[in-house]
């Protein structure tokens, strides 16, 4: 005689199958709803319905909506750049010269950073400020006095 075993009803399966798929959803969820901001960072949150969010997050975890906002995190520590530069003096001599400049964005101006610039920021714009700045400043100066 075979040993009779328990009976697996298709109700049984449709619920168990209900409850891995809710499960499933739930951790899902739970898992992708924080984000963590690193100590010298700040995140801005772009949402899909409203766009991008004008608070500013700090250091720490925080909560987002999965799939509807997404977080975009800027180091705010300051960089350091370096530009070589061929330029004239005001004698109207060539002069190869060297620029390092720290630069920072400021964190309460990143939501409008994101919309007009984009997260490349920086590459998009300090070239040209300090390119233009350091020719202007070489051009006050003969190539005598910049050595």
């Amino acid at each position: 005689m075979a040993a009779a075993g328990p009976k697996i009803t298709p109700a049984a399966v449709g619920g168990l199958a209900r409850l891995l798929i809710g499960g499933g959803i739930a951790v899902y969820g739970a898992t992708n709803s924080l984000f963590n901001v690193e100590g010298g960072h700040r995140a801005i949150v772009f949402n899909r319905l409203l766009g991008i969010k004008d608070e500013v997050y700090s250091e720490g975890t925080h909560l987002m909506v999965p799939w509807f906002e997404r977080p975009t995190i800027y180091d705010v520590r300051a960089r350091p750049s370096l530009i070589q530069s061929q330029s004239g003096s005001r004698d109207l001599q060539m002069v190869n010269i060297g620029l390092r400049v720290l630069t920072r964005p400021n964190p309460e101006k990143l939501p409008e950073i994101y919309r007009s610039l984009g997260q490349d920021y920086a590459e998009r714009v300090l070239p040209s400020i300090i390119q233009e700045t350091l020719k202007s400043v070489v051009a006050q100066y003969n190539a005598a006095q910049l050595i």
